[in-house]
């Protein structure tokens, strides 16, 4: 299925939600419809209008928002009072202050892991769970994030680590998050375009090009944020993610994953649908990590299409 033509927010604003942060949030679609809230992933990648056109706005109340740090909230890049808690508690916050009672959460990648943890923190509050790329982070998921999707992109990966001296390379994340936090630009952009330009180059099931860096005013915001979750174990309990599936459990739940997805291999999506039971697991014979891979694009649509029956107004 194609995306759904562009169309335009109808609200927007910014939610204070303490510690000195500002949430941006918009709302599109049809105001008296189902709710469905998009959670973006990196952490710090930010949300893009384009997202809006995974939902039928004249069905869904979609809204679209920019977690602690990342795209328009405030301050830019911030790791201050950031954690997966937070992030939560900021959602739920954003959910009383748009009036909505229950909502779909769609999420990919990190955004998986957030709508899981909100989910088993509020699970009557949702209706639903649409998700891709599955990441929990596990160690091993981490892990390989940082070295094993070097097996099958050695070029990128061969960039990424030799960005830094010889002596850090046996620790490239914590090199990368000294690096990320210091306050020079001199010193935190370089890292950041190179971090982010590591992912970019895994991400897809065919590379864009052969770039070592990628650039713009979201790099610092991805790479500090993602390195920072990724240093404290996504602030999570050791399994919590699958240890507290049963609060969620009896709630619909479509994965779409695709099956060369470098970032976020299929056995984390394959885990978390075997826990789930009921849980329909769709596999993209031809995709990798990117939601906007074409495989991939049109089974999220198609997933939420599928939802309109299992949800309740």
């Amino acid at each position: 299925m194609e995306m759904f033509p562009p169309f335009e927010a109808h609200a927007s604003g910014f939610l204070p939600v303490g510690d000195g942060h500002d949430l941006y949030w918009e709302v599109s679609g049809n105001p008296d419809g189902p709710a469905a809230v998009f959670v973006h992933g990196g952490p710090g990648a930010g949300t893009a209008p384009t997202y809006r056109r995974f939902f039928d706005p004249s069905f869904w109340r979609i809204v679209l928002f920019d977690q602690r740090g990342s795209g328009r909230s405030r301050p830019h890049a911030s790791v201050e009072a950031n954690t997966t808690a937070h992030l939560v508690a900021d959602l739920e916050m954003l959910r009383h202050h748009l009036g909505v009672e229950r909502w779909l959460l769609f999420g990919g990648s990190w955004g998986s892991t957030l709508a899981l943890a909100y989910g088993e923190a509020y699970p009557e509050r949702c209706t639903g769970f649409i998700m891709r790329g599955i990441f929990l982070f596990r160690p091993a998921e981490v892990e390989w994030f940082m070295t094993g999707m070097g097996r099958f992109f050695p070029e990128a990966h061969r960039r990424f680590v030799t960005f830094l001296p010889e002596a850090e390379r046996d620790q490239p994340l914590e090199a990368y998050l000294r690096r990320l936090n210091h306050p020079d630009p001199v010193i935190h952009m370089p890292a950041a375009r190179t971090w982010c330009g590591y992912e970019e180059a895994c991400a897809r099931l065919l590379p864009r090009d052969e770039g070592g860096e990628s650039d713009g005013p979201s790099s610092l915001a991805l790479a500090r944020i993602e390195a920072h979750y990724m240093a404290h174990g996504g602030f999570l309990r050791p399994n919590q993610l699958l240890d507290e599936l049963g609060r969620i459990r009896h709630l619909p739940a479509i994965i779409v994953q695709g099956r060369y997805d470098m970032v976020c291999p299929p056995n984390s999506a394959d885990d978390l649908a075997r826990a789930w039971g009921a849980c329909d697991l769709r596999i993209v014979a031809d995709a990798g990590h990117s939601a906007m891979e074409p495989g991939t694009r049109a089974g999220l649509v198609d997933a939420a299409e599928r939802m309109k029956m299992r949800i309740r107004r």
